[in-house]
C-alpha cells in the first residue's frame, strides 16, 4: 500500500514520480526508457530510486505498455476507440 508519512516530502514519493512520468507520456505518447529516467533524475531529488517503482505502479494501473524492441513505454488511453 502507498501510504505517506509525516516525513514524506510530497515531491519525493512514488505517486509524484508516477504523475511526472504520466504527464510526459501523455504529451509524447511513446518515450524511451532512458529519456524517462533522465527526466525523473532531473526533476526529482533521488528520482533514480523512485523511477522503477513509479513505472511499476503505472504498469499495474494499466496506464503504460512496454515495447521491448524499442525499449520504450507507451501511454495507454482507455477512453480511445481501438
Amino acid at each position: 500500500m502507498l501510504r505517506p508519512t509525516k516525513y514524506s516530502h510530497p515531491d519525493s514519493t512514488v505517486v509524484s514520480a508516477s504523475l511526472l512520468l504520466l504527464e510526459s507520456l501523455k504529451d509524447g505518447r511513446i518515450i524511451e526508457y532512458s529519456d524517462l529516467l533522465k527526466l525523473t533524475k532531473s526533476r526529482i531529488s533521488g528520482g533514480e530510486n523512485l523511477f522503477i517503482p513509479a513505472l511499476s505502479f503505472l504498469f499495474l494501473m494499466g496506464k503504460v505498455r512496454y515495447h521491448q524492441n524499442t525499449d520504450s513505454f507507451e501511454y495507454i488511453d482507455h477512453n480511445e476507440a481501438n
